[in-house]
């Protein structure tokens, strides 16, 4: 396959991946008038991108740009060796655009409308790689707003062009208006300044080249006198000096796959310039995204702390329900010992009381009475364990006040205005039902926390260590009680006489040593269930409040305004593959593939750029 076919089929590939790819991103823009813009900016894009695609296998359009008098259609005429345009340079003179190509082409190749021009055909070897567009002046002083008007024409063919021959004489290259001209045209082309007038003029192109500054990178630049070069080629005479380097300069930049180069080049430039346009008005919009996000933020963190305060507040008011659990949980991994067994019967105190009393009922009214002390105690257990759990479903939205809700959705709903995203998201339907959901959540994770809490602290409290310690503490004192009442039951006054030890029998210990024991017993015991309980207490209420931290934070409210949180979500994923455009556009850019650094280009990127 001959390279300049693989080079078109290479061109096209991209071109077509490209507007694949923009026209997927553009299809995907969420509701919000920044992206809107940007989409219907891409839009445009896609337009012009496809013309380009179009004309790939056309002769390349170079226009001239400049201001009256500058020598526009006398260059064209230079260069097509014959007075094709009216030339004129102290009035405007091209009133209408001037293409002049070689015979037998149609100004709708171009995709030119034909009755847009004034088309005129020349036999000349020039025409042999592009065609020659004769523009309007654009400084002249009709209404822009006319569709007639020399701007109005330009700015409509423009886009048709590749490369733009920029005119200019020691007068004019500073004009103001011909500069914003040109910063609006050069979006897409490559440039070629030549200043006019060497006959009359002084050399300006350094100075141009500084006027220039850093928006536009100049490249090559000629000084040429357009009448001079007309006389020696109507002459017969070979174009020569400034002029002549400036034709074989033309030929050599613009034929063969340098036409595929810079139709490439234009149509990246282009698309970088437009695709940096939607970034910028995006990224105009980002702080009163980010003033929103804030906003939920803050109001979610503000339900949370909420939350998270009264659900520690019920857990702490019913905190013997939950060292009960923890309690139970201890017993059960402990399994049969002393002061497991102790553990059991302070769980149960409550109903071994009550059994006592039964005990010493002796008539039907007393145990009537016990039966409905009895049945108040066991009803007041269940309604504490039932106060102990945490609510949930609808009974879950008692944990959040209305008022908070309410001040939170007209704060959030705030921000949303000036975001200028759609506010569905906090109205008062909406945010009850998402409340519902929210507080459900939370109460559930709150409830698994408590589960794993429970299981953290008995888990602590059932190692060997801490079992060892206070199993020692318990046996040690029933220990010496044991041995003590043992020694005089069997010993002193018993043993001692039987083996001769002592000469009479000890008395055995009465009642008032067996009440003082039990009462230093339970004094001991309580002492024990104390430091093990209140250690119990000490670790669930440090927990408790570590959990009310973890609690209050935004993230375990994230069903709140969710509408909004997706709208943030959408746009900040486009905004992130608009990124990926523009890395790839620019990758695309610094290939091999680019044209010569002679020919000029815009380098500054313009926020106002219009993909027009």
């Amino acid at each position: 396959m001959p390279s300049h076919e693989l080079s078109r089929l290479q061109l096209l590939a991209e071109i077509d991946a490209l507007l694949a790819q923009l026209r997927a991103w553009s299809d995907r823009a969420p509701d919000w008038p920044p992206a809107r813009a940007a989409a219907a900016l891409v839009d445009r894009l896609q337009a012009r991108a496809e013309q380009v695609r179009l004309r790939i296998e056309a002769p390349l359009v170079v226009a001239t740009l400049g201001g009256t008098g500058t020598g526009k259609s006398t260059l064209v005429n230079a260069l097509v060796g014959a007075e094709v345009t009216t030339a004129g340079r102290e009035r405007p003179t091209t009133r209408q655009p001037v293409l002049v190509t070689r015979p037998g082409f149609k100004p709708e190749w171009l995709g030119i409308d034909p009755t847009s021009v004034r088309h005129v055909e020349a036999d000349s070897p020039t025409l042999a790689d592009y065609v020659l567009l004769d523009c309007p002046d654009p400084d002249t002083s009709e209404d822009p707003a006319s569709a007639s008007s020399n701007l109005a024409q330009l700015r409509r063919l423009i886009p048709q062009c590749d490369v733009l021959l920029v005119t200019t004489t020691q007068q004019k290259y500073r004009s103001a208006r011909v500069a914003d001209e040109l910063a609006e045209a050069a979006s897409g082309v490559r440039l070629v300044f030549v200043q006019t007038h060497a006959d009359t003029d002084s050399d300006i192109r350094d100075d141009w080249r500084r006027a220039l500054g850093d928006e536009f990178a100049a490249g090559e630049m000629f000084l040429v006198d357009g009448p001079a070069a007309l006389r020696d080629q109507q002459q017969g005479l070979a174009p020569r000096g400034e002029f002549g380097r400036l034709v074989q300069w033309l030929a050599r930049q613009l034929a063969g796959t340098a036409r595929l180069r810079i139709r490439r080049a234009n149509l990246l430039d282009l698309l970088d310039e437009s695709l940096a346009a939607c970034r910028a008005r995006v990224d105009a919009g980002l702080p009163q995204l980010e003033q929103l996000e804030s906003a939920i933020v803050e109001q979610r963190t503000r339900v949370a702390t909420q939350l998270a305060e009264r659900s520690a507040a019920g857990l702490t008011r019913h905190r013997r329900a939950w060292e009960n659990r923890i309690l139970a949980e201890v017993t059960g991994a402990w399994g049969l010992s002393p002061f497991s067994g102790l553990l059991r019967l302070y769980l149960g105190l409550g109903g071994l009381l009550s059994s006592l009393m039964l005990l010493k009922m002796r008539s039907t009214a007393q145990v009537a009475i016990w039966g409905a002390m009895e049945g108040a105690r066991r009803l007041r257990n269940r309604w504490s364990a039932g106060e102990a759990e945490l609510p949930m479903g609808d009974a879950a939205l008692t944990l959040v006040d209305e008022e908070t809700l309410r001040t939170g959705a007209v704060i959030v709903d705030g921000y949303a205005a000036e975001a200028q995203l759609p506010r569905t998201g906090t109205h008062g339907t909406v945010i009850s039902g998402q409340t519902s959901q929210m507080v459900g959540r939370f109460a559930a994770r709150v409830a698994n926390d408590v589960q794993e809490l429970v299981a953290g602290l008995a888990q602590r409290h059932t190692g060997w260590f801490t079992r060892l310690r206070y199993e020692l503490l318990l046996l040690v004192v029933l220990g010496g009680l044991f041995f003590r009442w043992g020694r005089n039951f069997f010993y002193d006054s018993w043993l001692a006489v039987e083996f001769g030890r002592s000469e009479q029998a000890a008395p055995l210990l009465g009642t008032d040593f067996y009440w003082g024991t039990a009462f230093a017993l339970l004094i001991w015991c309580g002492l024990l269930l104390w430091l093990f309980t209140g250690r119990l207490r000490r670790g669930l209420s440090a927990e408790l409040k570590q959990a009310e931290r973890r609690w209050a934070r935004p993230e375990l409210t994230a069903g709140l305004f969710a509408d909004l949180e997706e709208r943030l979500r959408a746009v900040r994923v486009w905004r992130e593959e608009l990124i990926d455009l523009q890395t790839r556009t620019s990758a695309l850019g610094n290939q091999a593939l680019s044209p010569s650094e002679s020919l000029g280009q815009r380098t500054a990127r313009s926020t106002a750029t219009s993909a027009s």
